[in-house]
């Protein structure tokens, strides 16, 4: 039976933090406001619309939540292709690897989908991760399991089959929620996850093959 790896994107395949900080400095900062590094970090792993539904509060005009969200976006990607972005340590490896012995491969990211193109094409994954599910593709965010299921689905993989990895709590319990194994990359936030390492260059031999039979 097929097997699958769905993998989130930023803080786990790669290190796109600060684009991601100075893009939300730049887009808040053009309208007149502000935010703290400590309303930054929190906001690791939402979407936009609840990213800017917290900072601006919930009768923030929608009109200013697209605009703020679309400067940012487009930022950001600016900075990834004039500045590059280098994948984290094991993450070409095991994506190469888990390829070569014929698990699929997906991103599951709640990105905006032309960011996780740009990021897709610029680490150099095209060939080796063969969907890409980002916010436009579903209705609910993470911890919400929709963004995982759905990748499984466009894999034709069952979620049972599935290991998310992922550095975010959030995306840790929505692996949980969607009946799928979990490695969490990082620390504190993932210690939920059915296994958990500080870099991906730390699992093991096996690792997936030990969580999915």
């Amino acid at each position: 039976m097929p097997r699958a790896v769905l993998w989130d994107l930023d803080g786990t395949l790669a290190d796109s933090r600060n684009y991601h900080w100075r893009a939300w400095q730049e887009a808040m900062g053009a309208e007149g406001l502000g935010i703290t590094e400590a309303q930054f970090s929190a906001s690791f792993g939402q979407r936009n619309d609840a990213i800017l539904g917290e900072w601006l509060g919930s009768d923030a005009d929608p009109g200013q939540v697209i605009r703020i969200g679309e400067v940012k976006e487009a930022r950001y990607r600016e900075l990834v292709e004039s500045e590059g972005v280098k994948p984290l340590p094991g993450a070409a490896e095991w994506i190469r690897f888990l390829h070569e012995t014929g698990w699929g491969q997906a991103i599951a990211s709640s990105a905006p989908r032309l960011n996780v193109e740009v990021m897709h094409r610029v680490l150099g994954f095209s060939s080796f991760i063969q969907v890409l599910v980002a916010a436009e593709n579903v209705q609910r965010g993470k911890p919400d399991p929709e963004v995982f299921l759905k990748a499984a689905e466009m894999l034709g993989v069952d979620p049972g089959r599935c290991v998310v990895v992922e550095d975010a709590e959030a995306g840790i319990e929505a692996a949980r929620r969607g009946g799928m194994r979990s490695i969490g990359v990082g620390i504190g936030a993932v210690m939920d996850a059915d296994v958990v390492v500080r870099h991906l260059s730390d699992l093991p031999p096996g690792a997936f093959d030990e969580l999915v039979d």
